[in-house]
């Protein structure tokens, strides 16, 4: 060996007496005498130094005994090798990728996972595999929280059996592999929290009944299952429903939802707080987007987040209203009146529009000027707005038009000897743009500008226009309405 060594070794594989190894350290350790080579041994039982010399660290081996996640995913496995080699080689590993390989039963992944007694997380997915066809499994998964069983061919009577050998299953991931959901899980799936049955197309609303029951279910993955429809028969107008108990996010995107109805249904769920509804034909198209996602929110009274987007205060009171006022002639027609005792409501109405009613209950409370409005029905806030009134009817505009000229009067309660204007301003137009042209007016900085509105029908109930992103039409803001500008 040469009397001197480069740092180029470092990294290099090497061969001694047939063993194999890896470079990790080139150099001096003193006292010794003469250029050392410090390697990594293929074999762990193999060699009988740390890379330590009187207490100096000169290089550390792979502790393979600390590994925790191991991802050999499309590596050719095909087997669990050596009995107890995973065990011995790698005991602490928590979550395993291994999908894309060639697996080929669950009993072979079953003498993988079996040897890492703190496995927590499986991924076998695209493995075409043969699982068990009778009631016998060869192991149990007693730690495991995470399978993924994607692109596997298993069926939903498969899907139930290797359920029994993960007693602590938290998340199931069964996307693409035509299931159709033949039976309810009684003694299995108890505790599964996510599950995500994306991409099978067999799959129709009443097999949805039979996992409506998991009492632990929180979020449910339906996407592009081709489901139209949802009924929850259990529950009438206005009530909610015993189905999905848990069930607090539900994703069906890419599906062929056409109706309102659906989401009428949907806030019948007693603890649904989050939805994800994106390609569907009722609201895919870039035009309609947001009249649906203001009617989608109106729906569903609960809702806190829609398309991954938070539902803020201010946005549910402008799509509640704008609900409100654009089906107010049809409330009236079917013998809606703001007179409870004169209020005769039709089935169809109702069963068309089952908040409707709610968002007319009228209990209003003032504080410091401005109306503020609350409302609790089974533990869910709801906003009410009182009855439509006959001027609201009349001046009915269809929801977000939003190329809409609104005249607006101009005043400005602190500056009496200012001259009240009158401006057209589109309803789209955003409460920075409306600061940016009245900074211009009447030079004055926009960062002091302070914007508020009040309706003529309701004289000294003021309405703040605290975000400047937003646009007039978000506020309800209409024809005739009264900004007022304070600095």
């Amino acid at each position: 060996m040469s009397d001197t060594l480069t740092a180029d070794v470092i990294g290099q594989r090497v061969e001694v007496n047939g063993e194999h190894a890896t470079v990790r350290f080139a150099g001096v350790v003193p006292p010794v005498a003469g250029p050392w080579l410090g390697v990594e041994w293929d074999n762990p039982e193999r060699g009988k130094h740390d890379g330590s010399h009187e207490g100096t660290v000169y290089f550390q081996c792979s502790q393979l005994s600390k590994l925790q996640e191991v991802s050999l995913r499309n590596c050719a496995v095909s087997c669990a090798g050596e009995k107890g080699g995973v065990a011995e080689g790698c005991p602490n590993i928590r979550k395993v990728d291994l999908s894309k390989n060639l697996l080929s039963s669950w009993d072979e992944v079953i003498h993988i996972a079996d040897q890492l007694r703190h496995l927590e997380v499986l991924n076998v997915s695209e493995n075409k595999l043969k699982f068990p066809s009778g009631s016998v499994l060869t192991g149990t998964l007693s730690a495991l929280k995470v399978l993924v069983l994607n692109q596997t061919g298993i069926t939903w009577a498969e899907v139930l059996r290797c359920a029994m050998g993960c007693p602590g299953l938290e998340e199931l991931y069964l996307e693409s592999n035509n299931i159709f959901i033949s039976e309810r899980p009684t003694d299995v799936l108890q505790t599964v929290k996510l599950l995500d049955l994306s991409s099978n197309q067999l799959i129709d609303e009443n097999q949805l009944y039979l996992i409506a029951h998991l009492p632990r279910l929180e979020q449910l993955i339906l996407s592009d299952i081709g489901i139209s429809s949802l009924h929850f028969p259990d529950a009438g107008i206005g009530c909610k429903t015993s189905l999905f108990p848990s069930l607090k996010y539900l994703v069906v995107n890419d599906n062929q939802i056409s109706q309102w109805s659906f989401f009428n249904e949907l806030d019948k769920l007693p603890s649904l707080r989050a939805l994800s509804c994106l390609r569907n034909p009722l609201t895919k198209e870039d035009k309609e987007a947001e009249t649906a996602r203001l009617l989608i929110i109106a729906s569903i009274g609960q809702l806190k987040t829609l398309n991954k987007c938070e539902i803020l205060p201010e946005e549910r009171r402008r799509a509640e209203l704008d609900y409100r006022k654009a089906f107010g002639n049809e409330w009236k027609q079917a013998g809606g009146h703001k007179d409870p005792d004169k209020n005769r409501l039709s089935e169809e109405f109702l069963t068309a529009h089952p908040r409707y009613q709610f968002l007319c209950l009228s209990t209003c409370v003032y504080t410091g000027g401005l109306q503020v409005v609350h409302f609790q029905l089974e533990q869910s806030f709801f906003l009410e707005y009182g009855a439509p009134e006959e001027w609201e009817l009349k001046t009915q505009q269809p929801l977000m038009l939003k190329n809409q000229l609104l005249t607006l009067k101009i005043k400005y309660p602190h500056q009496l000897d200012q001259k009240v204007l009158e401006k057209q301003l589109p309803g789209s137009m955003t409460i920075q743009k409306v600061k940016g042209l009245l900074s211009r007016l009447l030079k004055v900085p926009v960062s002091d500008l302070l914007l508020s509105y009040e309706s003529p029908q309701k004289p000294g109930v003021e309405i703040e226009l605290e975000n400047d992103l937003k646009s007039l039409q978000f506020y309800s803001v209409e024809n005739g309405d009264c900004l007022l500008v304070r600095w």
